[in-house]
């Protein structure tokens, strides 16, 4: 059974920096995709970063391009989400997901629906 931890979520002012954690148990990251989604309050969920098993394919929501970046210690079954430079528009819920049901996928998956294994969330709030 997949489960995920995040951890790393807090307040901070405008501009600063906050990178989240995700532990992971009960499969590989090197074996499927993975990505960080995040839900506003009133909002839907959107992929903020997503990245194939192998790495070679990798996505960024425009809004967090050159702010945010992924990365994951396989070894250790832990993904991150380093955000540097935040804006009040960043605070929302980060969850951490993975596709499961598609091993050795070239491109993650597009569609929310897709992702079937989600973390619980934690909360960013970004303070102008």
């Amino acid at each position: 059974q997949a489960q995920f931890v995040e951890s790393g979520g807090g307040l901070v002012q405008s501009g600063g920096s906050l990178k989240l954690s995700c532990a992971t148990s009960g499969f590989s990251l090197d074996y499927y995709s993975i990505g960080w989604f995040r839900q506003a309050p009133g909002k839907g969920r959107e992929g903020v970063s997503t990245i194939s098993y192998n790495d070679r394919k990798t996505y960024y929501l425009d809004s967090v391009k050159g702010r945010f970046t992924m990365s994951k210690d396989a070894a250790n079954h832990t993904m991150y989400l380093e955000m540097n430079d935040l804006k009040p528009e960043d605070t929302a819920i980060y969850y951490c997901a993975a596709d499961l049901g598609n091993r050795h996928r070239i491109y993650p998956p597009g569609l929310i629906t897709e992702w079937d294994y989600w973390g619980q969330g934690t909360q960013v709030t970004v303070s102008s």
